[in-house]
């Protein structure tokens, strides 16, 4: 299956796959070194039924999408893999700068909707990322992290046919991020899925750096589960995450 992938990519990709594989190791020494956690409720009562989603994914993901990801790397330059990732970054940027108004984030907002004009314009429609280079620092909003910036509890772990690693926050908000896209409102379908089929591939090609943590885990599962909750988390606080929810990201 994909690996945990936030809702839209950055333009620093290898950044991205840093942090992923950091969140990886990090849950991996957490499970190793502590053992079975004891919450007082279950934090993943839906298990039984994202296990076989989960393994759905996998075979999918192993037989198709990582054979594709791996084909692309091989024969797309690296300077166009760059290209390609700076432009459906920035492609998804309108939806960055929407989830900053709502959560009231206005000088954020200011600062991402400049971003967006700079790298769209001198940028080249966004293959090109000057703006970064002028000090614009790319961030990374969605509904989700919305509807938690406003208090709404994660609710149990949920995997997705496909999709991957989500929650029933999360989830529903993907539905919501997918009006805020530009590509959505494209007339020619055709376009579309081209688009949506290219993003898809090149995000499975950075990620693939992340497939031997997962392969090699005790329980890639688990794995997954940990580092995705983890990871959203630590978004929705914008990096100050209380310290209880280390110890159950789900929340009472």
């Amino acid at each position: 299956m994909f690996p945990s992938i936030p809702a839209r990519r950055q333009p620093r990709r290898t950044a991205l796959v840093a942090v992923l594989l950091a969140s990886l190791l990090a849950a991996a020494g957490a499970f190793a070194a502590d053992g079975p956690a004891t919450p007082t409720r279950n934090p993943d009562p839906l298990e039984k039924m994202n296990r076989a989603t989960y393994r759905f994914n996998d075979f999918f993901d192993r037989h198709l999408a990582r054979p594709v990801a791996r084909g692309y790397r091989t024969v797309m330059p690296e300077f166009a893999r760059r290209g390609i990732g700076n432009f459906f970054a920035n492609l998804g940027y309108p939806t960055v700068v929407v989830n900053d108004i709502l959560q009231f984030k206005l000088k954020d907002a200011a600062k991402d909707t400049t971003r967006f004009i700079v790298n769209t314009t001198l940028g080249v429609g966004g293959l090109v990322d000057p703006a970064t280079k002028m000090g614009l620092v790319a961030h990374n909003e969605d509904f989700g992290q919305t509807l938690g910036h406003w208090g709404v509890r994660p609710g149990p772990y949920l995997v997705l046919p496909i999709l991957g690693p989500s929650d029933l926050r999360d989830a529903p908000g993907r539905v919501v991020d997918h009006y805020t896209h530009p590509v959505s409102y494209l007339e020619e379908r055709r376009v579309r899925y081209l688009l949506t089929g290219i993003e898809l591939v090149d995000t499975r090609a950075e990620l693939l750096a992340a497939d031997e943590a997962i392969d090699l885990a005790f329980d890639p599962y688990a794995l997954v589960r940990n580092a995705y909750l983890q990871r959203r988390d630590y978004l929705v606080h914008d990096g100050q995450v209380p310290a209880d929810n280390y110890d159950d990201p789900l929340g009472p």
